[in-house]
C-alpha cells in the first residue's frame, strides 16, 4: 500500500496473529501509506482475507482458538521465521524498517543479517511498558511474590498507580512462565525489544502519566515514542465475561442495551429466558458488529466494555462514559486509569477471586447510564474526546513518528 518513491520510506509491518494487534498495525500502515511511504503488511492468508480475518485445522489467529491454545498459536507463528527470511532475501530492495510485534523475537536477528533496522510497535498503553520493564530492571528488582505486582515497580522513581490488583496477579504471573510455545511472553518481549532501535506505542501523551515517554526512553535506553491512538473505522465484536451474572445484571438494571457477544448460546452465557424477558429493550447480537458506528450513535448513553485498549480508545474518542469490567492483560490498569479521569466506573468485584454478581453490574450500569454520575461521566468523557479526537493532533503524532524513523534508520 502506498508508493515509496520521492524519498518515501519502505516499511514492512508484521503484527502478532490476533485481531487486537492486526487492526492497529493496519491503521498505522494506512497512516504511513497516506503520506506516500511504501508499506508491506505481512500476515497469513486467512487473516489478510478477513481484514476490513497442534492447532485446529485452518486456525491462523487467536480468533480461531480458545484462550488455552494461545501458546500454540505462538509456536505456529515461530514457524514463520523461514518464510520471513525468504521474503526478505527475495526483495529487490531492502526495506528501511521492519515494524514488529512483541512476540516475534526471531525476527530482528534475521533483519540484522540484511542490515534492516527494527522498531517494536506496542498496541498497549505505554504504562504497561513501565509495568513490564526491561530485563536489566527486572534483574535488579526481581518480583517473585504476588504482592510485588500489586505495587508500582521499584524502577519507577515517581508517584504512580501503575500496578495490578491481587486478583489480577494470575495473568501477569503467567506472562513470566513458559507456555505451550516453550517461552514466557515476557521473554519474547525482552528478546524482541533488545534488538529493536525504537519502541512505538499506540498511545498519546494526553492518556498517559506526565513525562512517561521520556522516562521510558531512559528506562529502555532507546527512543520510546507515541503513534497517537489510531482510532479505527471499524472493529470486531468484543469478548465479555462467561458468567451469566453479567446478563442478569443487564436485566436488573432495566436499561435499553445492545450486547455484542461471540456465540451467545455457547457455554451457558445467557440464562434461560433472558432474551424473552428483555425483548423490546435489549438485543443480543452474536455476529460481527460495527462497534465504532454503534458507539457514535446518539442513542448510546454508555459503553460496557472489558477495557481492552482498542475498545477503550474507541469509547473515549467518541465521548462515551464507560462501565468497565476488566478481565486480563492490561485491562485492569486501563480501567483504573479511566476511572481516575472520571469517565466511568468499574463493576465491583470480589478482590480474592475476581467474581461479581448481578447487583454489582446493575449498580454500575445505572450509575453511568442513568444515575447521578451520568452527567459528570459524560462531561469528562466529552472533555477527553475533544483532546484525543483532535485529528490534527493525531496527524502530528504520525509526522513525529516518521521523523524518528528517518533519524534512526
Amino acid at each position: 500500500m502506498g508508493e515509496g518513491g520521492g524519498g518515501g520510506l519502505d516499511v514492512v509491518m508484521f503484527p502478532w496473529l490476533a485481531f487486537g494487534h492486526m487492526i492497529p498495525f493496519l491503521q498505522l500502515s494506512k497512516r504511513l501509506a497516506a503520506r506516500g511511504h511504501a508499506v508491506t503488511f505481512l500476515s497469513t492468508p486467512r487473516n489478510l482475507a478477513r481484514l476490513p480475518p497442534g492447532l485446529p485445522e485452518g486456525a491462523e489467529s487467536t480468533a480461531d482458538v480458545t484462550p488455552d491454545k494461545d501458546g500454540l498459536v505462538k509456536k505456529a507463528c515461530d514457524g514463520l521465521a523461514a518464510p520471513f527470511a525468504a521474503f526478505l532475501a527475495g526483495r529487490a530492495k531492502r526495506p528501511d524498517w521492519i515494524v514488529v510485534d512483541f512476540c516475534h523475537h526471531w525476527l530482528p536477528p534475521i533483519a540484522d543479517e540484511h542490515c534492516v533496522p527494527c522498531a517494536m510497535f506496542h498496541i498497549i498503553p505505554a504504562a504497561m511498558n513501565a509495568m513490564f520493564g526491561p530485563r536489566w530492571a527486572n534483574a535488579r528488582y526481581p518480583r517473585t511474590a504476588p504482592e510485588d505486582f500489586t505495587v508500582p515497580p521499584k524502577w519507577i522513581p515517581f508517584p504512580s498507580t501503575i500496578a495490578f490488583r491481587r486478583r489480577e496477579f494470575g495473568w501477569i504471573a503467567g506472562a513470566f512462565k513458559p507456555n505451550a510455545s516453550g517461552l514466557p511472553d515476557v521473554e519474547r518481549f525482552w528478546r524482541t525489544e533488545e534488538r529493536c532501535r525504537l519502541i512505538i506505542n499506540r498511545s498519546c501523551h494526553e492518556l498517559e502519566p506526565p513525562q512517561l515517554f521520556d522516562f521510558l526512553t531512559g528506562l529502555f535506553r532507546k527512543p520510546t515514542v507515541p503513534a497517537g491512538i489510531l482510532p479505527p473505522t471499524t472493529n470486531l465484536v468484543t469478548d465479555d465475561d462467561d458468567r451469566s451474572e453479567l446478563a442478569l445484571g443487564l436485566e436488573l438494571a432495566g436499561v435499553r442495551f445492545l450486547w455484542a457477544i461471540r456465540s451467545p448460546t455457547a457455554g451457558g452465557v445467557l440464562p434461560d429466558g433472558f432474551e424473552q424477558r428483555t425483548r423490546g429493550r435489549g438485543v443480543v447480537w452474536g455476529r460481527w458488529v460495527a462497534q465504532v458506528r454503534v458507539l457514535a450513535h446518539g442513542a448510546v448513553g454508555a459503553f460496557l466494555t472489558h477495557c481492552g485498549w482498542g475498545s477503550t480508545i474507541e469509547g473515549v474518542a467518541l465521548g462515551q462514559p464507560l462501565v468497565m469490567l476488566p478481565l486480563v492483560v492490561d485491562q485492569g490498569i486501563i480501567a483504573r486509569a479511566m476511572a481516575e479521569r472520571g469517565v466511568g466506573v468499574e463493576i465491583a468485584r470480589d478482590e480474592s477471586d475476581g467474581s461479581f454478581d448481578r447487583d454489582a453490574v446493575a449498580a454500575a450500569v445505572r450509575r453511568v447510564a442513568v444515575g447521578g454520575e451520568r452527567e459528570a461521566s459524560a462531561s469528562n468523557a466529552n472533555r477527553i474526546k475533544d483532546v484525543v479526537g483532535d485529528q490534527e493532533r493525531e496527524e502530528r503524532y504520525i509526522d513525529e513518528l516518521v521523523g524518528y524513523l528517518r533519524r534512526y534508520s
